[in-house]
């Protein structure tokens, strides 16, 4: 009979498939974000009015243009499954590894659960127009979940391209409906004048709408979870990414455009499907079925795209034994991360039973946040321990320092920001990762083998 640490030994050997292209990054990034042009970001209308989600739009925009200018470069660079915790171990430490893992995995299965509370909500919502107004929209989330864990299950390459086909029918929804309500024609359907206000509370409002800005890019990074699985990392990353980017500010404008014209702000601030809403708003049944497929489309596509992160991040610590050993293996027929896939399962239908979305969004967007932090010490340390020209990167991203300084500044505005609102949330979350920091030093660290963690053929870091 075979002992267990052997057999896990030889499913580690089992290499993940390297079978992704661009197109399957878009996929991945687009589509664990898109869901935040359908629900999410108009949380930031009730905190800044109409105007400050918009200034919150660019200004976040601007945030996640730097977080994906980064991330391209160093891991088109450090091309291996786990993202920015492989990032961590090669060039901070074990310690800021194993945090940084641990804030990818809470990121994506908050946001999973978010999705899975949408498409219930969704159904619920088109149940009630038929007259089911009491079905219970919770078996809806979990069979979502459940679905995906098991396309999750079966391989990445058909997982990533149902994405590429059900995001791209999400972010034509959205123009679609642009070009359906006529903004050529003002007055006539979209009533920007009537329904447009100053700012209700002033700049503190706009800098408290900072924290739900976020969702109209949240996740994004996450193209970085394929790096391992991508033919080519230094073209596929940086293309992916860059691209990926500029689908989500269109589509982050065109949603703010057609949202603000046809509901007041204080509706919209607190509607949980405010794109569908607003397609209803119009009459057009054509319009209100596309962005029902849209809407169900896009949380479909966000809580795929998250399933496939969040187990590549916890296989990653669970391979170099953050975590333990027996979450490292690889299918021997599917090539896939299984059993972290299954693990995370119930924790993402625990948080999507609770039915609360603001503060399942809040636990994500304060994930997100401590992990974009980490980026700009990143590569401010990363550039000095191997110059440019020491070693050979995919690709470079332009004007350094600069996007470091911007990304930790709007970084710092955007914790004020949730403290405003969400004081209690952001106390607590990061009591979370302390206590967890101090469980990995005084337990988990014992069993990690320092030697083993650093994998790149590279030069000793400069001043060694």
């Amino acid at each position: 009979m075979s002992h267990p640490a052997a057999s896990v030994q030889q499913d580690q050997r089992i290499a993940l498939l390297k079978v992704l292209g661009p197109i399957h990054v878009w996929a991945l990034g687009v589509g664990i974000v898109l869901v935040g042009e359908f629900m999410g970001w108009n949380f930031s209308v009730a905190k800044g009015g109409a105007y400050g989600s918009l200034i919150a739009c660019w200004i976040i925009g601007l945030l996640y243009t730097c977080v994906a200018m980064i991330d391209s470069e160093v891991t088109s660079t450090v091309a291996a499954a786990g993202g920015q915790y492989t990032q961590a171990k090669h060039i901070i430490g074990p310690l800021m590894a194993f945090n940084v893992g641990l804030y990818l995995v809470m990121a994506y299965t908050m946001l999973e659960a978010a999705d899975a509370l949408v498409v219930g909500d969704l159904i619920k919502a088109v149940a009630a127009d038929s007259g089911y107004a009491n079905l219970d929209s919770r078996p809806f989330a979990l069979v979502t979940i459940a679905f995906l864990a098991w396309l999750n299950y079966r391989g990445v390459f058909v997982t990533l391209t149902v994405n590429f086909v059900i995001t791209a029918i999400a972010f034509l929804a959205i123009v679609v409906l642009f070009f359906g309500v006529q903004p050529w024609n003002p007055g006539h359907i979209l009533q920007h004048r009537e329904l447009l206000t100053q700012l209700p509370y002033g700049w503190l409002g706009v800098v408290a709408a900072l924290q739900f800005g976020m969702w109209y890019y949240l996740g994004i990074e996450g193209t970085c979870q394929a790096a391992e699985e991508v033919r080519s990392a230094g073209r596929s990353i940086p293309l992916g990414t860059m691209s990926g980017m500029i689908t989500l500010l269109i589509a982050a404008a065109l949603t703010w455009y057609v949202a603000t014209g046809l509901m007041p702000w204080e509706y919209l601030g607190q509607a949980v499907t405010p794109l569908y809403d607003a397609a209803r708003l119009t009459g057009n049944r054509g319009l209100q079925t596309l962005l029902f497929v849209g809407t169900l489309f896009s949380a479909v596509a966000s809580a795929n795209g998250c399933i496939n992160d969040a187990s590549r991040a916890w296989f990653s610590m669970s391979r170099d034994r953050y975590m333990p050993m027996w979450f490292g293996a690889v299918h021997p027929r599917y090539r896939t991360p299984y059993r972290a896939i299954i693990f995370l399962v119930p924790i993402a239908i625990s948080f999507a039973f609770t039915g609360l979305l603001d503060q399942v969004i809040t636990f994500s967007i304060l994930s997100g946040l401590l992990g974009y932090t980490f980026m700009s010490i990143n590569i401010v340390r990363f550039r000095r321990m191997w110059p440019l020209g020491s070693i050979n990167r995919g690709y470079v991203h332009p004007y350094h320092p600069i996007p470091a300084i911007v990304l930790v500044c709007l970084c710092a505005a955007t914790y004020f920001a949730t403290y405003l609102g969400y004081g209690a949330s952001l106390l607590s979350i990061m009591a979370f990762y302390i206590v967890a920091s101090i469980w990995f030093a005084l337990h988990r660290y014992k069993y990690v083998k320092r030697g083993d963690q650093f994998t790149m053929n590279w030069p000793r870091p400069k001043d060694y």
